[in-house]
């Protein structure tokens, strides 16, 4: 069952900041965010030299391979209502939530 499209964009998006989440200073801003089923959501690292990912562990997912690097964007399409704890692989301490209703 496919519970969720992933798409990466690597570089800067030109578009709606709305369902958008900051990776900087080691954290996910806002760490918890509330969108829509079938939207987007873009993560865009804006550290100066750290390299970061977002993974979803719960459901499954292998740990990614591939790191954002500063100023790279991972998008993600959620199609399922729930909501889809995260984290960053190699900072496990980073640690974020994204919830989806109808």
């Amino acid at each position: 069952m496919a519970l969720l499209l992933t798409v990466f964009n690597h570089g800067l998006f030109a578009g709606a900041d709305e369902n958008l989440v900051i990776i900087k200073d080691f954290k996910f801003v806002p760490q918890e965010i509330t969108i829509k089923q079938g939207q987007v959501l873009r993560w865009q690292n804006r550290e100066k030299r750290q390299y970061h990912s977002v993974w979803f562990e719960a459901l499954n997912e292998e740990e990614p391979e591939d790191y954002l690097f500063p100023e790279d964007s991972y998008e993600r399409e959620f199609n399922q209502v729930g909501s889809f704890p995260y984290r960053c692989g190699p900072h496990p301490e980073m640690t974020g939530i994204v919830h989806v209703i109808k």
